[in-house]
């Protein structure tokens, strides 16, 4: 993968462990669908992981559909997760690189991770394709990061219901 990325990372109020696994076994209740970023056009499904090293990221439609996302790369609970990434407008041969690592920054007894999101490779997708919706790479970016961060508060939430502010 290229050079050019989003990076955006946030506290969260957990283990670890319990933030890998609300990242990944609930990505169905953090996960919020961005109209401008579909994965298939004009549907949207619910975000399930296929866990392990040869899993998968897919989103599942009423009826059994579903649209592979992207391939795990790397499953390292509860340290690290990468796998390919695939949007509706991406040509057959453009894939983005989601990397996501999971740091205990813990510092009295209440557990806190830092979760980091790095997803890389946006200057692979053209410029023209419908994927990029016209956004010069920079702007393209800076929307990705922002949707990224409200994602990331959502996660927050489910990886410890204590701090819920509204349901999902």
């Amino acid at each position: 993968m290229t050079g050019s990325r989003v990076i955006v990372a946030l506290r969260v109020p957990a283990t670890p462990t319990r933030a890998f696994a609300a990242f990944t076994e609930g990505i169905a209740q953090w996960w919020q669908p961005n109209g401008l970023f579909q994965f298939a056009i004009g549907r949207t499904g619910t975000l399930v992981f296929e866990p392990g090293p040869t899993g998968r990221l897919v989103e599942t439609y009423p009826g059994g559909d579903l649209v592979e996302i992207g391939r795990v790369r790397v499953w390292d609970p509860p340290r690290r997760l990468v796998l390919g990434w695939r949007q509706a407008g991406f040509a057959p041969d453009e894939q983005t690189e989601l990397r996501v690592t999971f740091d205990d920054v813990s510092t009295g007894a209440a557990p806190c991770t830092r979760v980091t999101v790095e997803h890389i490779g946006w200057d692979t997708i053209a410029a023209s394709g419908a994927a990029r919706h016209g956004f010069p790479l920079r702007e393209l970016q800076l929307r990705f990061a922002q949707w990224w961060r409200l994602l990331l508060g959502g996660l927050g939430e489910v990886a410890d219901p204590a701090t819920r502010t509204n349901p999902r």
